[in-house]
């Protein structure tokens, strides 16, 4: 899609602005920003909680760029930065409102958003193939690996060659077959010069342009790249996750505030099952190996069976060395009977550290049956460190960022209450999880939330004490509201556990998920 295109929402632009200047009333950590209005029409939108720009902070290696509602013509022209987090699930890294669609719409929008999530570039980013859009990645973000959703490259090509594809029915499953079934780059060359002598297409004008640009989308280029697909069909699935269900055509944009709401605090449930899951309960070992035990102990439970899916297979893809050089031996790991389809694996003894031609490692962050097959005839019964990515495991959210203690901060950095937020936020999730294993250390978890509460309570009344003495001013001779400007809302009125527990309902965990995790009772000794 090209050049500017204005679009007319009515007041439901003014409805979506009250709402989001009501957000970052009650919590100052929540970011949103309007284009100016130079061209005489309307400025677009972007907004990320504080929970988006915390998620960043973990899981911003790899990002998806949506933009579903160009082809699927929806009313709401919104779209959405996501990525992936540790249990394999999207979580949301901001959205934007396109009001009106031009090169410097999307420079403005990818520049706020990088400014939004602390302005660390990603690794990887997928969108849709689209001449705007690629100015803007290029120019905002010239390190990070771009690459073009298959979703839209396929869906482009049926629409450009509508009748060849009526024609020749067979074109759109061979040439699927050629792109996502090639292990080679040699192989895929091969591949795609049969198709098109096969159909007659050589000089197609469209195939030539996409071949032209298959680094960018081709699976076979893009192996040596991070982007988070933990398994063989997630390379597959539409941008568009993490509000499908949620948003559609038919959706307003006085809904949209709603369905907005819901799917963030679906998605916040979801998580917050999974992390449940992972910490009480145990995977069933297939092995008897101390590897897997290992990565049960500590990956997420989506993670490890993918994990533990690669272990199983290294039993029919035995490992066999074809070279000695030294501290590095090479071996090729083939699976019986597909021989043809063998991969190569150097592995140096000294380092502990190994590379396979699959690149499954480089593109996924999981390590691969083959080189778990060269692990198992060399004797490492355990994971090497290097192996272990951290994002996938169940602490990827501890660390030297929760670690950071709120006094070493400056007290009116926004950076600071969001880190002071969230730090929360994650220590309230541990109580959460330990509190749950029995009846006594529920007790102990409750007594202990509603005594913070009480020591929260004081502090809000000292510091309300301090404004009121009049000793800390803006310089502006107004009252610097320190409570209000620097912590979120629903600390505030931390008085009781009753409060607390509103908190978490504010954070979109519903009443069942809570009651299921504490227990019945809410009732207080």
């Amino acid at each position: 899609m090209s050049g500017g295109r204005p679009r007319a929402l009515g007041g439901g632009v003014q409805q979506l602005l009250d709402y989001l200047k009501r957000m970052q009333d009650e919590n100052p950590a929540f970011f949103y920003a309007i284009q100016s209005d130079t061209d005489n029409s309307a400025g677009n939108i972007f907004w990320a909680d504080a929970t988006s720009k915390m998620n960043y902070n973990y899981f911003g290696d790899t990002v998806v760029f949506d933009t579903a509602y160009r082809t699927n013509r929806y009313r709401v022209p919104f779209a959405a930065f996501t990525g992936v987090n540790h249990h394999g699930q999207p979580v949301l890294f901001g959205c934007a409102l396109f009001l009106n669609e031009s090169e410097s719409s999307f420079i403005w929008l990818f520049q706020t958003w990088l400014h939004a999530v602390s302005g660390q570039h990603p690794v990887s980013i997928t969108t849709d193939p689209d001449r705007l859009i690629q100015v803007a990645v290029a120019q905002v973000l010239p390190e990070t690996r771009h690459r073009y959703s298959k979703q839209g490259i396929f869906r482009e090509t049926q629409e450009k060659m509508a009748q060849i594809y009526q024609s020749h029915p067979t074109f759109e499953i061979e040439f699927k077959k050629c792109i996502d079934e090639t292990e080679t780059i040699d192989e895929f060359e091969s591949s795609w010069e049969s198709l098109l002598k096969r159909y007659y297409v050589m000089d197609n004008e469209w195939l030539q342009s996409m071949y032209n640009v298959r680094q960018q989308w081709v699976p076979v280029y893009m192996r040596n790249t991070f982007f988070g697909e933990v398994s063989v069909t997630d390379g597959g699935q539409d941008l568009n996750s993490f509000f499908e269900g949620f948003v559609n055509a038919s959706t307003t944009i006085q809904m949209f505030i709603k369905q907005y709401e819901k799917a963030v605090a679906s998605w916040h449930e979801k998580e917050l099952k999974a992390d449940y899951e992972t910490t009480n309960t145990m995977p069933v070992l297939k092995t008897p190996s101390p590897m897997e035990k290992q990565a049960a102990n500590l990956y997420t439970r989506k993670i490890f069976m993918k994990f533990q899916e690669e272990l199983v297979e290294t039993l029919a893809n035995p490992a066999t060395k074809i070279d000695d050089l030294g501290t590095i031996t090479i071996y090729r790991v083939a699976k019986f009977g597909e021989e043809h389809k063998a991969h190569t694996v150097s592995f140096n003894s000294f380092e502990m550290k190994a590379s396979c031609s699959c690149q499954m490692f480089e593109h996924t962050g999981i390590i691969c049956r083959h080189i778990l097959a060269v692990f198992r005839a060399k004797n490492v019964l355990t994971l090497p460190s290097q192996y272990v990515l951290k994002r996938w495991t169940r602490n990827a959210k501890s660390g030297a960022l929760l670690e950071e203690r709120a006094s070493d901060l400056p007290n009116n950095s926004r950076e600071s209450l969001n880190v002071r937020y969230n730090n929360l936020r994650q220590e309230a999730i541990k109580y959460v999880e330990e509190g749950a294993k029995s009846i006594h250390i529920y007790n102990v978890a409750m007594d202990a939330l509603q005594e913070a509460a009480k020591k929260v309570a004081a502090a809000k009344n000292r510091s309300a004490a301090d404004i009121e003495g009049g000793a800390l001013t803006n310089g502006n001779s107004q009252v610097l509201h320190v409570v209000d400007e620097n912590r979120p809302a629903t600390y505030q009125s931390a008085v009781s556990f009753s409060c607390i527990l509103s908190w978490w309902f504010s954070l979109g965990y519903s009443v069942s998920l809570i009651s299921q995790t504490f227990g019945a009772s809410y009732t207080t000794k």
